[in-house]
């Protein structure tokens, strides 16, 4: 019996799930958490050696029948991250994440060496934003110039984690596109941004080669048996934590809109063609698959809920009732919940704002929903730019945590004005990194199946987790989103200077 495996090496934790495509059934399932160190200019770090630990524990809690079936696994990680190599394959540094905003200078510099934001898209698909990998190697260079010069190889997380399972060094598309350097339209490196960032050093030499949706790597038999895996278990090339998410959810072909309810906030639709926007309101990623993946992603989203819920004693595991007892609008109360700086809207240097408090409103419960409708109207401004540019849909497919909320279901139906489904298997970025191991085994035995067609057979919906709007709420909303936008107009000039 074949089995698959999905590893998610996310902010706050570590995640394994096996699959079992014949009975099309998680079989085994595992976390480890991991401790992120934030600092006051911004830098948020992690050690890539707490993410091995975490692989390691994750597999010895799994049954040793269920790891003696793996055939193939595949590594969904978070995006943008840089993890310094040298020649030897050893750590130079903590590694870097999607979060620091410490680098948002460097991504000025690196845009003003080309000619601006404008002339960046133009060469890239994608402005360099905070948190993309680019800016944190001028950052590297000024403050940890002995890192910097033993530097050999860049890596983000997934590539890292292949690293250790492989020891060999590779990219792919989806991942790499949210370097920055990366032209999307071409899915070649800008060398031209590579100048930009270093003019005197050839970057070029330090990017591990691009390898393609469906390739396949020899595990190292080591750390096959360290994890008690089978040494002809293959590692298929993974991906960003949205692009396996992508496949996760089905997301897979045009038309389809799915929304991540994580630390982070992500939309993000499947495209067969290029979708850049001049004025760079989207990232412009490319899939894992094949496409491309045009997204929208927010600092701040389950982040703030659990930060309100903390300030106030109770679990977010019963942040549900305070959305009960509580009316869409907060009772007038605004949360704009930028509190690690924000990329939609761009505000990297963007702190929380909580505007409309009164004697009526200033209650546990109204700022819970205030957290949880500011960190919704976030993605919601996103979604906007995405229909302003003329794109379509019919419906959101929930992942990530907050989807286990029925309370946030709702509310993103109601918001959006569309139907919400939910995955039955509710790891959306862990699961579809197995289910991209699954399609480049078979097609590495002559199975022919796209990976649509692996979609379509094992992504299902969950019916009673599906919500949809209530045209009073989705009215009551809308006013309620109104006023937010109201406040992000006044406060952004102020979070600019």
């Amino acid at each position: 019996m074949d089995l698959v495996a999905g590893i998610d090496a996310g902010t706050q934790s570590l995640k394994v799930v096996v699959y079992n495509p014949a009975g099309r059934a998680i079989v085994a399932a595992a976390s480890a958490p991991l401790e992120l160190s934030s600092s006051a200019d911004g830098s948020r770090e992690q050690r890539p050696a707490d993410w091995v630990t975490a692989l390691h524990a994750c597999f010895a809690a799994l049954d040793p029948s269920v790891r003696a079936n793996i055939a193939a696994l595949a590594v969904s990680g978070q995006q943008h991250g840089f993890v310094p190599v040298d020649a030897a394959g050893e750590v130079l540094a903590p590694a870097k994440l999607w979060c620091d905003t410490s680098t948002s200078a460097e991504c000025a510099q690196i845009m003003d060496a080309v000619g601006g934001p404008a002339r960046t898209i133009e060469l890239a698909g994608n402005p360099v934003l905070t948190g993309y990998t680019a800016s944190k190697l001028p950052w590297t260079k000024a403050h940890r110039p002995e890192a910097y010069a033993r530097l050999a190889t860049i890596l983000l997380p997934h590539d890292y984690l292949n690293f250790v399972l492989t020891e060999q060094r590779f990219c792919e598309y989806g991942d790499a596109s949210g370097t920055g350097w990366l032209d999307v339209r071409t899915r070649t490196w800008s060398s031209e941004l590579l100048r930009a960032t270093d003019p005197a050093r050839d970057l070029a030499e330090c990017l591990p080669p691009i390898a393609e949706p469906d390739a396949l790597f020899d595990m190292d038999p080591a750390i096959a048996a360290a994890l008690g895996i089978p040494a002809t278990a293959k590692v298929a090339v993974g991906g960003g934590d949205n692009m396996m998410a992508a496949i996760g959810t089905g997301c897979v072909v045009p038309g389809r809109l799915a929304m991540s309810l994580g630390t982070s906030g992500t939309l993000f639709a499947y495209s067969d063609t290029p979708v850049v926007d001049p004025e760079g309101a989207w990232a412009a990623f490319c899939s894992s698959t094949g496409g491309w993946l045009p997204l929208i992603c927010t600092m701040n989203c389950t982040v703030v809920t659990e930060q309100v819920a903390k300030a106030f004693g109770f679990s977010t595991r019963d942040g549900d009732a305070h959305l009960r007892v509580t009316a869409p609008g907060a009772g007038g109360l605004v949360m704009l919940p930028f509190l690690n700086g924000e990329r939609t809207p761009d505000l990297p240097h963007g702190k929380g704002v909580l505007a409309g408090l009164d004697t009526t409103n200033m209650t546990p419960a109204h700022l819970y929903r205030a957290a949880m409708e500011g960190a919704t109207y976030s993605l919601k401004y996103g979604y906007d730019a995405f229909v302003r540019a003329g794109m379509q849909f019919d419906r959101i497919v929930l992942t990530g945590g907050g989807s286990n909320s029925a309370e946030w279901r709702q509310l993103v139906a109601d918001v959006f004005g569309l139907p919400v489904e939910v995955p039955v298997q509710a790891e959306g970025a862990a699961f579809g990194a197995a289910l991209q191991a699954l399609w480049a085994l078979g097609r590495s035995r002559g199975d022919a199946a796209s990976i649509h067609d692996i979609t379509h057979r094992h992504v299902a919906m969950d019916t009673a987790l599906s919500a949809r709007p209530d045209p009073a709420r989705t009215q009551a909303y809308a006013n309620a989103y109104a006023r937010y936008l109201q406040h992000l107009d006044a406060i952004t000039p102020l979070q600019r200077g």
